[in-house]
């Protein structure tokens, strides 16, 4: 059956397709097995900036499959909650829903995290599953690597989705978001997500993550790479030291904000990357775009869990950024 929300019938700003799991945050810090009770939530880096553009007032629909067990019921009515357009997510009686366990940590480090994914109601997700008349209602698509790992059959789905988008001059984002763990070889990850980046416009790597896709060293060269295979905007993230950004109207630098305490980097990435496409939506300025990337991005990384630091429109307004 599909579940549809009010919105399902209206054109949409954004549109985003992947996997959303249910996580499950300790309530005290140690290993998982130690932790006697846990904290439910939503985990998926394109849920997580699905709910941080709802939050800011743009309408955004989100595409993915589901079981109708517990964990499934949990997300739709979390996403609906958000003000998100479900109508094209398929719940599925005979699949399951992921699942994510995640370890608290205090001093900013990787939590202990542990994924139950596989076989997933999403993992089965194909080329067959786009609406391309829903998906060519938005004028923004927002992809990551994440979605695109998950199996053999999600890969071509994300590929085929910037391709249309992108053939009608609707606007892509992309973020490698690598996961290693989920490609078989790390130099079939590099050749996967390459290819895929060359189907943005606006391509949003961490500095690591671009030294390992591209072979080049500084922001600079990675955003060149990028470019030369036709990304109209890159932004390399560099984590407190701010981002690098070289599109059509020049290059630059843009500090971090300043953070108190690290409780979770988990999420800062996806916090980016609403930051940076609200604001290119809105008509800003790159370099204002990436300023409130990197705002949002300090906001997440103060909070535990995946989208808690995503700031409402309000929010945002009362930041006052330039």
């Amino acid at each position: 059956m599909r579940t549809e929300s009010q919105q399902g019938t209206s054109a949409l700003d954004v549109v985003t397709l992947g996997e959303a799991m249910l996580l499950l945050v300790a309530d005290t810090p140690g290993p998982l097995e130690d932790a006697a009770a846990f904290h439910k939530r939503t985990a998926g880096a394109e849920t997580n900036v699905a709910i941080g553009l709802a939050r800011l007032g743009l309408r955004v629909g989100w595409a993915s499959r589901l079981g109708t067990d517990m964990m499934g019921r949990y997300l739709i009515k979390a996403m609906a909650r958000e003000g998100i357009d479900c109508s094209r997510v398929v719940c599925d009686a005979t699949q399951r829903t992921g699942l994510q366990l995640k370890g608290r940590v205090t001093d900013g480090s990787d939590p202990p995290t542990e994924y139950h994914r596989q076989g997933s109601a999403a993992s089965h997700m194909g080329v067959n599953d786009i609406d391309e008349a829903w998906l060519l209602s938005a004028r923004h698509l927002h992809a990551t690597g994440v979605f695109a790992a998950v199996s053999a059959t999600t890969l071509p789905l994300v590929r085929k989705s910037m391709e249309l988008m992108r053939d009608a001059d609707r606007s892509v984002s992309f973020d490698p978001n690598l996961r290693p763990t989920l490609w078989a070889t790390p130099g079939r990850m590099r050749e996967a997500i390459n290819e895929l980046a060359a189907c943005a416009h606006w391509v949003l790597p961490g500095l690591e993550e671009g030294r390992f896709l591209t072979g080049e060293d500084t922001a600079e060269g990675i955003a060149r790479f990028y470019r030369r295979r036709g990304a109209s905007l890159v932004v390399v993230k560099l984590g407190s030291a701010g981002a690098y950004f070289d599109g059509e109207a020049g290059s630059g630098h843009v500090p971090a904000f300043a953070v108190a305490k690290v409780v979770d980097t988990v999420g800062a990435g996806d916090g980016f990357a609403v930051g940076v496409i609200s604001a290119l939506l809105e008509g800003l300025s790159v370099p204002q775009a990436v300023r409130r990337g990197a705002w949002i991005g300090a906001r997440a990384v103060q909070v535990l869990g995946d989208s808690e630091g995503l700031p409402t429109r309000a929010e945002l307004d009362a930041a006052a950024l330039p």
